[in-house]
């Protein structure tokens, strides 16, 4: 699931990994790949940000499950915790 948000590359970022550390386990906070990795309910999460432009950052939340099926539902889920997380801190 992709998203774009017109917030600096940090704030989505930072958005991501309290997601993450909320819902679940942290396993991986890549910062020379803007990537977190957790898992959540037997589920294997990857969260990638890259910058677009200097104000608009893409992010890509996918999901899979412990055999390697992808849960969509999961992934719109932390894809809203996020954008609710960047509305929370402007």
């Amino acid at each position: 699931m992709t998203s774009r948000y017109e917030r600096p590359m940090d704030q989505v970022l930072n958005s991501a990994r309290e997601v993450l550390s909320r819902t679940g386990t942290l396993t991986g906070d890549d910062v020379v790949n803007n990537a977190v990795s957790a898992k959540i309910n037997n589920r294997s999460v990857w969260v990638t940000v890259s910058e677009v432009e200097p104000l608009v950052t893409e992010v890509k939340v996918r999901v899979r499950s412990s055999r390697g099926a992808s849960d969509l539902v999961m992934a719109a889920e932390i894809d809203k915790q996020i954008a609710l997380g960047l509305v929370v801190t402007p």
